[in-house]
């Protein structure tokens, strides 16, 4: 029946036509995902994340930070995010965070996922944010004389990885990547999470960054919060989980970064 006959026989019969709805517009989920790595860690611990993201069509990218300043690591990660074609959500583990917090207010970046990690704010460094809840005691840093430092090898696995395999803890600790301590001393100049969406996942047994002040530091940013029953790592351990919220930050962070 044409329309106007649609409107006659409506018109006649007293009833409203019926006209199908056009479906709602669905803001599009944001396709780039940029992975950065904290302190005494490279990008390669986030092999497994990268494997369940890209198997569900993310292009993701890894940041390679130098861990020799702050200022170093920002500039690592504003050189990846310059290679991506369109908004992207940015995750941060530990260190990381505080490098994305910095690094975040690019306007390519649409939200932001915290993996047990620090958000300072600004004029805050990373060593701030343990002013009032310390590391756990199992978390033992060794600097060395050129102000670099490592994990101590003997409680490594109970201290960054304790729900790892042997073999996987053995890796991580023997390759592990000194930082300089100098980093934790930096200040911010820019707050991400002030203006981006965020999301944070707190590993309840993490022994590098207590769950207590994780917990707080998710609260402070008004980030929607996820805990995961792991270790400080959680991508190692529970990749389909950390996955799952970085999706999820994709589907509902805005589709046009600002």
């Amino acid at each position: 029946m044409t329309a106007p006959l649609l409107g006659l026989a409506a018109f006649i019969s007293g009833s409203t036509p019926i006209v199908a709805a056009e479906p709602a517009s669905q803001p599009a989920q944001v396709k780039n995902t940029v992975l950065v790595h904290g302190a005494f860690a490279d990008g390669s611990g986030w092999r497994r994340v990268y494997d369940e993201l890209t198997g569900k069509g993310f292009r993701v990218t890894i940041v390679q930070n130098p861990l020799t300043s702050l200022k170093d690591d920002v500039e690592a990660t504003r050189r990846i995010l310059a290679r991506q074609d369109g908004p992207t959500i940015l995750v941060g583990h530990s260190y990381g965070g505080t490098v994305i917090t910095e690094a975040g207010v690019d306007e390519k970046v649409a939200g932001l996922v915290y993996v047990s990690a620090l958000a300072p704010d600004v004029g805050e460094s990373t060593g701030d944010q343990f002013a009032q809840i310390p590391a756990p005691p199992e978390f033992v840093i060794e600097p060395g004389a050129d102000g670099f430092a490592f994990v101590n090898l003997e409680k490594f696995k109970l201290g960054f990885a304790n729900d790892t395999s042997d073999a996987d803890a053995a890796f991580l600790r023997d390759s592990q990547v000194p930082i300089n301590m100098a980093i934790f001393g930096a200040k911010l100049t820019q707050a991400a999470w002030r203006s981006k969406p965020s999301w944070f996942i707190v590993a309840t047994q993490d022994n590098a960054i207590s769950p207590k002040l994780l917990r707080k530091q998710a609260e402070r940013i008004g980030a929607e919060t996820v805990e995961i029953e792991a270790s400080h790592v959680p991508f190692i351990t529970k990749p389909k989980e950390v996955a799952a919220v970085i999706e999820k930050a994709a589907r509902n962070a805005p589709g046009k970064a600002k």
